[in-house]
């Protein structure tokens, strides 16, 4: 009996160092592929975080949040997350769906009566604006107007889709992914709540969360304990790109979300967890909206705001398993927010730059996820 207690002991210890020599293999791993991109400690750089279930295996910043004060980045910077934004003001939307204060197949024309063209738009819906399937066209200017769209908030993104004369197509039938689409639906929060709709999205969303550390853009830049954007210049000298030199940066609706990545966790926790919004419809939102009148050569690849697929691929890498992503790329910012659904892996990234090899490093990291058999 002793010796049988002393084997299975023996074979405890054993899986016990295996598990834990994987482990620190992964890390290495994740470790070298992202230091190769952010090897200098005194340039802008960004923070990135690996949990499989409640375990987080990776979690490492990289750079400074501020050149000027020399402040790094950590777990608990706040960046801008760029569109990922956009899963925030659709989750809003679909609070308020719930609720029943709207219908997400409620025309626009019932919260924008003073579209020029009204038969124009008239099959147009909220749920065309949530997957990018309205067809109405980005008639922003922002090239010769510049300096209006430094400061122009989601009203002003959205006025210039009011006059509108054509569409790309008809609601439904294909995909164009569309910015002030997005700042239309934070004027409809606004419409139904009467308050702001940053401040419904801080109640509704942020506080069940317990996203405490997150800010949202309101006109003016949240120029405190945030991390700023650059971009690299001439002679690798890396100047500020955010707030007060990227037209359309004020405009909130289409990516004015800031957070760290461990509210981000907290956040793709309360939405696997049904914080505030129902199972049905939180699974309703995470599933490819297919039109019955869809004409597109491509297949859909979007629910209400998520990006949906079964395929990582990019160049030599090419990985099978389901995912829900989104990413953000706002002036020197970029983002992105990747759940495994099957193997309750969440994969966050956000940096104060733009990256020399961005789509390489997020399909990677899954390529060594599924290298490790975290995708068997």
């Amino acid at each position: 009996m002793k010796k049988h207690n002393l084997l299975i002991l023996a074979l405890l210890i054993l899986v016990s160092c295996n598990k834990e020599k994987s482990k620190k293999t992964i890390t290495t791993e994740l470790e070298n592929l992202f230091t190769k991109e952010f090897f200098l400690e005194n340039e802008p750089g960004g923070s990135i975080i690996i949990k499989k279930g409640e375990n987080t295996i990776f979690s490492k910043s990289y750079g400074v949040s501020d050149i000027e004060s020399g402040e790094k980045n950590s777990e608990n910077t706040i960046f801008n997350t760029g569109s990922i934004s956009k899963t925030f003001v659709s989750n809003a939307i679909l609070i308020l769906h719930e609720r029943k204060q709207l219908d997400i197949n409620d025309h626009i024309l019932k919260y924008f009566p003073d579209f020029k063209n009204k038969s124009l738009v008239k099959d147009i819906k909220i749920k065309h604006f949530l997957t990018h399937t309205s067809g109405i066209p980005d008639a922003r200017d922002v090239y010769n107007n510049q300096d209006f769209y430094i400061t122009a908030k989601d009203t002003a993104n959205f006025e210039p889709l009011k006059k509108v004369d054509s569409l790309l197509f008809q609601p439904g039938e294909k995909y164009t992914y569309s910015n002030p689409a997005y700042n239309g639906l934070a004027l409809i929060i606004e419409s139904v709540t009467k308050q702001p709709w940053q401040d419904f999205v801080i109640e509704n969303i942020f506080k069940p969360s317990g996203m405490d550390h997150s800010k949202i853009t309101n006109g003016s830049f949240p120029d405190s304990n945030v991390a700023h954007g650059y971009y690299e210049g001439r002679k690798g000298v890396f100047q500020e790109y955010d707030y007060g030199e990227v037209p359309t940066f004020a405009a909130a609706g289409n990516g004015g979300i800031w957070c760290s990545v461990l509210d981000l966790v907290k956040y793709e926790k309360a939405i696997q967890n049904n914080v505030f919004l129902s199972k049905e419809l939180t699974n309703e939102s995470r599933t490819i909206f297919s039109p019955v009148n869809w004409k597109s050569e491509e297949d859909p690849k979007i629910g209400y705001s998520w990006f949906l697929g079964n395929t990582f691929k990019y160049k030599h890498i090419n990985v099978n398993t389901k995912y829900i992503m989104h990413t953000g790329s706002q002036g020197g910012f970029r983002a992105f927010h990747v759940y495994l659904p099957k193997h309750d892996i969440t994969y966050i990234g956000l940096f104060n730059r733009p990256l020399n090899h961005y789509s390489y490093l997020l399909n990677k990291g899954v390529e060594i996820f599924e290298k490790h058999n975290w995708l068997n």
